[in-house]
């Protein structure tokens, strides 16, 4: 009996210990019914933990429904136009009957691009994606298509905006998150969106390989460029460059055809600048500084003390511009603008395109041996200013639509800018140029319209040679002017 006590006291205790304490169901009974979990919230928790659902993956669930496929149709003119071949070359005549072959054909060209404003349908994308297109179309992800109509481009930054014939009264469209380009590491990892090939919504990887980079078309210099080892294919062109974050930092744009790997993106920060621009007024204001220069030779680098040639050497420096006010004189090397080098006069102009007119520039010049930094701010190249100054260096004055020279019977001119006038002993004077002749192209730009004509003054200003394509009666001639 003594050993079972112990026992029962235990007992006593543990049943002491089981039973609620005065007021305790009370406020167990009192406590909120939890709800019973759903599927969707096991779904949910699924997919956070799920390993594979990586940021990359995040990212690209993200953003893939607003980067859209563009397809751009153009009519391409076929040679020798209206005659076969035996035509063309043993003069034999057509047979009666035969259809004559067409004069042109309708090709496609395939891009991307990325909806910024899923409500109005404005889409970003590259300039030349579309250049010379006669009819756009837009698919989304999910396989809706849209008419596009171009809103407003610059071919020297290669960015182009796009309105998509979306209805007024649906809902708004998908559209990406805007990063900080400035924010940009190397190393720094990034994905790339776009439509390879004709493959849409194909993603690569990679990192920032290099930033603030250069890159010569051979019509001009790109300068301030993202460098990325994520794969940029034909096809790519205007779709995103995006950050782990899932915010667009840059706009694929070109791919280094002699080093695989190599790829390169227009920095956000750089389109922000000119969107509304481009929205506006269809266009971005060509900005500049007031002077022309050349490449530095080698001797030239030695009178500047130079251990190598780099740099650009004024030659002429305007009045009442931006160069005159701040002191630059012809004979001064101007040797880095913005805290960056300048190479030659293309990189110059390529460094130029980064900046607006309210912006403040830092100029590094040299100047008998010695250097010195002026602060400036580019200005609008006006349209009468531009058109001065391609009769100045260029040596013929345009005229436009509506317009001939005197005496010159023009009913329906041809797409292009007819001559009114040359300057005797001008560049165009001493090719054989003559007014009533149309230009119809000056290096890679058509030239059918005033704006056209500014636009490639602008790209080609101080080149010392051009290409033309000149129309002269019913013969097109393509010639080289020096200038």
């Amino acid at each position: 009996m003594r050993r079972s006590a112990p026992i029962l006291l235990a007992a006593l205790l543990a049943a002491c210990m089981l039973w609620p304490a005065p007021g305790m169901a009370q406020r167990r009974a009192a406590a909120p019914v939890q709800p019973m979990a759903s599927p969707h919230d096991f779904a949910d928790a699924s997919a956070a933990a799920d390993p594979r659902r990586t940021p990359v993956v995040r990212v690209v669930q993200e953003t893939s429904p607003a980067v859209v496929s563009i397809i751009s149709a153009r009519e391409v003119k076929a040679p020798f136009a209206g005659e076969s071949l035996l035509q063309r070359f043993f003069g034999e005549a057509q047979a009666p009957g035969q259809a004559p072959p067409p004069k042109s054909k309708t090709a496609q060209n395939l891009g991307s691009g990325v909806i910024i404003d899923g409500r109005k349908g404005y889409v970003l994308t590259n300039a030349h994606v579309i250049t010379g297109a006669t009819q756009i179309t837009a698919r989304l992800q999910d396989g809706r298509e849209f008419t596009a109509m171009l809103q407003g481009a610059d071919q020297d930054m290669d960015l182009a905006v796009l309105r998509l014939d979306v209805p007024k009264d649906g809902p708004p469209l998908p559209q990406v998150r805007m990063g900080d380009s400035a924010e940009l590491m190397i190393g720094e990892p990034v994905i790339a969106i776009g439509n390879p090939y004709g493959l849409s919504h194909t993603v690569t990887t990679g990192v920032v390989s290099a930033l603030d980079r250069s890159m010569n078309t051979g019509q001009q210099t790109i300068a301030g460029l993202i460098q990325t080892d994520a794969a940029i294919n034909p096809g790519n062109s205007g779709g995103p460059l995006l950050n782990i974050l899932g915010q667009v930092v840059g706009i694929n744009a070109a791919v280094y055809a002699k080093g695989g790997g190599l790829g390169f993106a227009i920095p956000i920060n750089k389109a922000k600048s000119v969107l509304d621009e481009l929205i506006t007024t269809g266009r971005v204001a060509h900005i500049w500084l007031g002077l022309l220069g050349e490449n530095m030779t080698p001797d030239q680098a030695a009178f500047y003390g130079l251990p190598r040639p780099g740099g650009m050497v004024v030659t002429d420096v305007f009045p009442d511009t931006p160069a005159e006010k701040a002191g630059i004189r012809p004979g001064d090397a101007l040797l880095a603008m913005g805290g960056q080098k300048v190479q030659s006069k293309g990189q110059f102009l390529g460094l130029l395109l980064s900046y607006s007119r309210g912006d403040t520039l830092a100029v590094l010049l040299s100047r008998a041996g010695q250097q010195f930094q002026v602060q400036m701010r580019p200005q609008v190249l006006e349209r009468d200013a531009g058109l001065g100054l391609i009769s100045w260096r260029w040596g013929f004055t345009p005229t436009f639509a509506g317009s001939r020279p005197p005496g010159q019977a023009q009913p329906s001119p041809p797409p292009g800018v007819g001559v009114a006038a040359v300057r005797a002993e001008g560049p165009a004077t001493r090719l054989g140029i003559k007014p009533g002749d149309v230009i119809l192209q000056i290096g890679s730009l058509r030239t059918a319209t005033e704006a056209d004509l500014l636009t490639a003054f602008y790209r080609y200003q101080m080149h010392n040679q051009l290409i033309l394509s000149v129309q002269r009666g019913a013969h097109v001639y393509t010639v080289r002017m020096k200038i």
